[in-house]
């Protein structure tokens, strides 16, 4: 089999990228290699410079080039709240809502048997030992509402309420100015058997 050279390795680098088919690919070497190169050494450099200054938080897991990340070392959250994410944006979607004043757990994946992730390759024994350390009364699962986030909110809850912790779930339901109309049957009886009194 041939090596690749130097083209098709960028090429081929550009392509795990998610959202990016084989043809994206091409297209985006031969723009950095002939429109822009300046943007090909920065994005190289930055790239380098990432891998080796970001790590993972000690305490929450999420990415951070310090020991512990801005959240956790802030003494103005509310450390008795752990809100268990799937990744670092879906924390920051969370954060950009300016709702959630507690500490964050991030899993940086979900459980998925196919793709050979249980819980012992997502770390879940971390999340345990910071749940249950004694500050911690409850903890909110915010997994997405997919059948392998679906599978590790109902792991993790079983796991955490054997352990006394109260452990609650995002809501789901129509979103802010949604039309019915235009909503999926799932949501809409989801948003009926979550209802609340007004």
């Amino acid at each position: 089999m041939k090596s690749l050279g130097p083209l098709e390795q960028l090429a081929d680098a550009l392509r795990r990228l998610p959202g990016v088919g084989p043809k994206s690919a091409l297209r985006m070497t031969y723009h950095l290699l002939q429109h822009d190169r300046e943007a090909a050494r920065m994005i190289g450099e930055s790239v380098l410079a990432a891998l080796n200054e970001v790590h993972n938080c000690s305490a929450c897991n999420t990415f951070t080039e310090k020991e512990l990340c801005e959240t956790c070392v802030d003494q103005q959250r509310d450390r008795s709240l752990l809100c268990v994410v799937e990744s670092p944006s879906d924390q920051l979607m969370i954060e950009q809502t300016l709702t959630f004043k507690g500490l964050y757990f991030v899993l940086m994946g979900r459980l998925s048997p196919l793709d050979g992730v249980g819980p012992q390759e997502l770390g879940l024994d971390r999340l345990i030992r910071r749940a249950t350390d004694g500050a911690v009364t409850e903890v909110v699962l915010a997994t997405n509402f997919n059948n392998e986030g679906e599978a590790t909110a109902h792991y993790i809850s079983e796991t955490l309420k054997a352990r006394g912790l109260k452990v609650s779930r995002l809501a789901r339901g129509v979103p802010l100015g949604g039309e019915l109309e235009h909503v999926d049957a799932g949501t809409i009886a989801r948003a009926i058997l979550d209802r609340r009194t007004t």
